[in-house]
C-alpha cells in the first residue's frame, strides 16, 4: 500500500484546519511538553525547510544529541510566519519524506501523531482520515511499536468510538480514535487522561 497520498493528506487537512484558526491558536500549547502549536509544526517541517546537509551540521552542532536539536528547531523557526508554516504543511518535499529507517509508515506516523498534538490539545477535529487512523493505530498496537513510547498496552482493550477498530483484551479505553493515537504515544489528553 502506497502511504504517501495519505501523508500527503494528513499535512494538508493539518494546514487547512489551521489556515481557518484565530493567529492566537499559533502560541497556544500543544500535547508535546513545552511546545506551542507553532513549535509542533515547526518541528515536523522540518524536511520542508532543511536539506540533509543542513540537517547534518545542525546535528553536529549540538554534538548529535536529536532531541536538543529538536527543541532547538521547534521552538527557533516556531516564529516563522503562520503563512510560511502552512506552505511548509503543503509543501511536495515534506509529503515524500521519510524518517531514516522508518519508511512510509514512519513518515505517516509523524503526520499524523504531530497533527494530533495540535489538533487534539485545542480542541479541533482530527486532520487525518479514518483511513490514516486505522493505520496508525494497527502500527501502534502491532509487533509493541507503543512500547517505544513507554506505553504498555499488554493488559488494555482499546476501542475507538468514532471509526470500526479495536485491539487487545483487559481493561477497556474506550475514545475516539483521535485519542487513542495520542494516549498509545504517551501524550496527556487536554481533560488530563493518560494510560499510565
Amino acid at each position: 500500500m502506497d502511504l504517501h497520498p495519505l501523508i500527503r493528506d494528513s499535512f494538508t487537512r493539518l494546514a487547512d484546519s489551521l489556515e481557518q484558526q484565530a493567529p492566537e491558536l499559533w502560541d497556544q500549547p500543544s500535547l508535546c511538553a513545552g511546545w506551542r502549536v507553532r513549535d509542533v509544526v515547526a518541528h515536523v517541517t522540518m524536511p520542508a525547510r532543511l536539506t540533509d546537509e543542513q540537517f547534518g551540521a545542525e546535528l553536529a552542532a549540538v554534538g548529535g544529541d536529536f532531541q536538543r536539536l529538536s527543541d532547538t528547531i521547534a521552538v527557533r523557526d516556531g516564529e516563522l510566519p503562520v503563512a510560511e508554516h502552512l506552505t511548509n504543511l503543503r509543501s511536495p518535499q515534506l509529503a515524500e519524506w521519510e524518517p531514516p529507517g522508518g519508511g512510509a509508515i514512519g513518515a505517516l506516523n509523524h503526520a499524523v501523531v504531530h497533527g494530533l498534538d495540535v489538533t487534539n490539545a485545542v480542541g479541533l477535529p482530527r486532520a487525518c482520515t479514518d483511513e490514516a487512523a486505522h493505520v496508525i493505530l494497527a502500527s501502534l498496537t502491532a509487533g509493541g511499536v507503543a512500547a517505544r513510547f513507554d506505553i504498555d498496552l499488554s493488559n488494555l482493550r482499546l476501542q475507538a468510538d468514532d471509526i470500526d477498530w479495536s485491539s487487545g483484551s483487559g481493561r477497556d479505553v474506550i475514545a475516539p480514535a483521535a485519542d487513542i493515537i495520542s494516549l498509545a504515544c504517551h501524550r496527556t489528553l487536554r481533560d488530563g487522561r493518560t494510560l499510565n
